[in-house]
């Protein structure tokens, strides 16, 4: 399958090369044809990557990911083109993190927006749906790295079919054993809002190889 990743930073490579070893053909995509970042992914795992524009990133992935900093999303999207984008199935990886302050971050959004929310109205006619934005990105792609895969991710969006199709992915090519549908995009305020508490952990225990578990109970 032909998949395109926009963004070349660490998320992105790390999700390009995960699919690359599947088989799939995946392009790492930026501002400009020649970025150097994405030419070194594409010599470190050959003949299945590849590196373009957004825009020609968009026009090659029958799937898309979006693992652009947050606060540059919106911008590399545009640069896409809704036309591209139009009918695809975009998987939001993106957090509206800020760090114009230094650290901890703040976001900026928060309450009663998110950027899911954000992107969904920017273009209707493509089935986003947020996922993976509670972990890192080694995590992301290899659940069993906490040592066990009783652990959960999440997905939130408006198109049913879609968020199926998020799941088979999780499933099927990542690893994932539960993955819990918290409902329509308005939900991706919960999971990027999560994104405050995830920090503080990662500073708390020294390790960002972490996630949660949802305990239930049977009653």
């Amino acid at each position: 399958m032909n998949i395109g990743i926009l963004g070349t930073g660490t998320v992105g490579q790390t999700i390009a090369s995960k699919l690359v070893s599947l088989g799939h053909q995946v392009m790492l995509g930026s501002r400009t044809a020649d970025n150097e970042k994405a030419a070194a992914w594409v010599k470190s795992v050959g003949a299945g990557g590849s590196q373009g524009t957004y825009a020609a990133t968009a026009a090659h992935g029958e799937i898309l990911f979006n693992c652009t900093l947050g606060v540059a999303s919106l911008d590399a999207l545009a640069a896409a083109g809704a036309d591209a984008l139009r009918g695809k199935l975009l998987i939001d990886v993106s957090n509206p993190l800020d760090f114009s302050q230094g650290m901890p971050p703040s976001l900026t959004v928060f309450g009663r927006d998110s950027l899911g929310e954000q992107i969904q109205r920017a273009y209707p006619d493509t089935r986003v749906v947020k996922a993976l934005n509670t972990i890192s990105c080694d995590v992301m792609i290899d659940p069993a790295r906490l040592g066990t895969t009783d652990h959960d991710v999440f997905v939130s969006g408006n198109d049913p079919e879609a968020k199926a199709k998020v799941t088979e992915i999780l499933t099927d090519w990542f690893g994932w054993k539960s993955v819990i549908d918290l409902g329509d995009m308005t939900t991706a305020r919960g999971t990027e809002a999560y994104l405050l508490m995830w920090l503080r952990l990662w500073g708390a225990t020294g390790t960002a190889h972490l996630n949660i578990k949802v305990v239930r109970s049977e009653g």
